[in-house]
């Protein structure tokens, strides 16, 4: 491969069913017989059509995927949108549409060979739904000509074409690539996988009129300690930098990478440089830690130019969104942003056996899929997995067991509980022994009262004369937080208080720190048996993007699970396919299920995010 402009990368994606699997195999002049099945994570293609290199990405359809449609968006060039002739366009179709939007398009058109297919009808639904700029490509009409001859730069050809001066088809396909590239136009190609009709005008079609990698945006590129570095330019005698868009395990070849070239070249056993630093631009919570290593990976293509995709061997180290560079000049690149995971499955490993082996496993599933977040809960010691869906589930305990050999089994999440006091109370404590030699002596009284939620804990010192010195005054703080942290019968650690120490009484000889706070942890302890204590749970902050025609099923929905409706806004304008961002305090116990029930509510298209608020009354 000489250049750049002889490769383009093509992402395959649409709906669940709309044929981008059998596509795929067609287009590489097979039939895969597996094509049909539910596809869970890209998969790349390449073959060679006019001399040019296509890298064909084929992606998942399911929502639960959408971080495996993300990586791919990252790695190619352009998008061919595939829509079922026997289909209609709902709003997951167009929710993918917008996934798409900073991607050139095109729309594939397949299964014309269905009892009930109807190109006419979907390519007027698509012109509907995404606008009038969507437009068939194989008929040469005069509307056709005149929407790619206003993206021209030749500012008099259009003048000349109405005139009646014919216009040249390289000028006619350099003016549709150019107004590819922007995504001011979506060409309109039928094909049908099984009886091949229409596959070699496509193919002509992505050679001719698709963007190269020199059209594609470089990514933000950064040093390791993170200073800004030089844009990237698609050279291949520029500076390294590729980044990888997944990996997956061989049972022969070990862990794989597949993985985008953006500047210089890949070559067979040159050493490289992994950077992967997560919490730079996710914080602390993907479940990925930051790393930084040399590796000599195994080439498995002879070689890997700037504008290229491939995989790659032995890379021990790496991770999907780790970026790969020359180890002289270290570079990396900001990652594509991922999915949020909102679905909690906390599991036990079956065996000890299992158990040894299990934080492994978690490690290299993790590598593989950074849409799935990991926490190991300090207060619960329970390992929870954040997926996006039931399906994503399903696919990562799948991977744990055949690929791992780790069994888990799912249990209960459990939720972490809270304390505070009902009113105001006192509290005596008194930690006096005497055994001979050194005694212990401490006595402290405090008077505690709640305080609004969320305003954590307070500690005040009103004593007066020195009975307590002021050593020590420290000391009792430190037992009444630690007996807070402990929680007094339950284990629910208590918050929302101020603690007010009024008046204590020391020895010369026997009073130590320890000793005080004993003392203080005592007199918590009997304040809290003079009062009622309240359970309080997690509530998040909750904002819910859905269609506008079940913006009042939601509502209500967040409403049953005890949630404080808190106002909704238009996202984008109205009428057919808008949407609305509602917003609610909802307890965290009611939305452990709450990514399943929504996406059952809203046709698979409803997301949402959240963030905690504060803890309150267990309603």
């Amino acid at each position: 491969m000489a250049t750049p402009d002889l490769i383009r990368n093509v992402a395959l994606v649409g709906p669940t069913g709309s044929g981008k699997s059998a596509l795929v195999a067609a287009l590489l002049g097979g039939h895969d017989p597996l094509a049909q099945e539910r596809s869970v994570s890209l998969a790349v293609s390449p073959l060679l059509h006019d001399g040019t290199k296509v890298n064909l990405v084929d992606t998942p359809g399911y929502a639960d995927f959408a971080g495996e449609v993300r990586a791919a968006l990252r790695a190619v060039d352009a998008v061919l949108f595939v829509l079922p002739a026997n289909g209609a366009i709902d709003e997951a179709a167009r929710q993918l549409w917008r996934e798409c939007s900073q991607t050139p398009r095109a729309i594939v058109v397949t299964k014309l060979d269905h009892a009930r297919a109807d190109y006419d009808g979907v390519l007027a639904a698509a012109q509907a739904a995404y606008g009038e700029r969507v437009m068939p490509v194989l008929q040469r009409t005069d509307a056709l000509i005149e929407a790619v001859i206003e993206e021209s730069e030749d500012e008099g050809l259009m003048e000349r074409y109405l005139a009646g001066e014919p216009v040249e088809e390289t000028q006619l396909m350099a003016d549709l690539e150019r107004a590819m590239a922007r995504g001011t136009f979506h060409p309109v190609v039928p094909a049908c996988a099984a009886t091949g009709e229409g596959l070699s005008d496509l193919l002509d079609l992505v050679v001719r009129g698709f963007p190269s990698p020199h059209e594609h945006p470089s990514p933000e590129v950064f040093t390791p300690a993170g200073g800004r570095a030089e844009a990237l330019t698609c050279d291949p005698s520029g500076p390294l930098v590729a980044e990888v868009v997944k990996t997956t395990s061989d049972n022969y070849l070990g862990r794989v990478s597949i993985v985008r070239v953006f500047s210089g070249t890949l070559q067979p056993d040159h050493p490289v440089h992994v950077s992967g630093h997560f919490s730079a631009f996710f914080g602390d919570g993907s479940g990925h830690e930051d790393h930084d290593e040399d590796d000599r990976p195994t080439m498995l293509t002879p070689r890997l130019i700037a504008g290229d995709i491939g995989s790659l061997g032995k890379l021990g180290h790496a991770e999907t969104g780790d970026t790969l560079s020359d180890p002289e000049s270290p570079r990396l690149l900001r990652p594509w942003e991922l999915p949020d995971p909102q679905l909690p499955i906390a599991i036990e490993a079956d065996t000890q056996s299992d158990d040894d082996h299990l934080s492994g496993a978690l490690a290299r599933l993790a590598a593989e899929d950074p849409s799935l977040r990991i926490e190991r809960n300090a207060e619960t010691h329970q390992v929870v997995l954040w997926v996006l869906g039931e399906a994503h589930a399903e696919v990562a305990l799948g991977r744990l067991r055949d690929r791992y050999g780790v069994s888990v089994s799912q249990v209960d999440l459990v939720i972490p509980l809270r304390s505070t006091f009902a009113g105001p109370a006192k509290g005596h404590g008194r930690h006096v022994k005497q055994s001979g030699g050194h005694g212990q002596f401490a006595i402290c009284d405090l008077e505690v009262e709640p305080l609004p939620r969320g305003s954590g804990f307070e500690f005040v010192d009103r004593v007066v004369g020195g009975a307590v010195p002021r050593q020590y005054v420290a000391s009792i703080e430190k037992g009444v937080v630690a007996q807070m942290a402990r929680g007094i019968s339950d284990g629910r650690p208590l918050v929302d208080l101020r603690v007010t120490l009024v008046d204590g009484k020391s020895h010369s000889v026997d009073s130590s720190d320890m000793a005080f706070q004993s003392a203080g942890a005592l007199a918590l302890r009997e304040a809290a048996e003079a009062t009622e204590l309240i359970d309080l749970e997690p509530y998040d902050e909750v904002s819910v993007l859905i269609p506008d025609d079940v913006v009042g099923e939601v509502m209500s929905d967040l409403s049953a699970r005890h949630g404080r409706l808190l106002g909704s806004e238009q996202v984008g304008a109205g009428g057919p396919g808008g949407r609305t961002l509602a917003k609610a305090l909802v307890p965290h116990r009611s939305l452990v299920r709450y990514a399943i029930d929504l996406r059952a509510a809203t046709h698979g298209v409803g997301t949402f995010t959240r963030t905690f608020a504060s803890y309150e009354p267990v309603s």
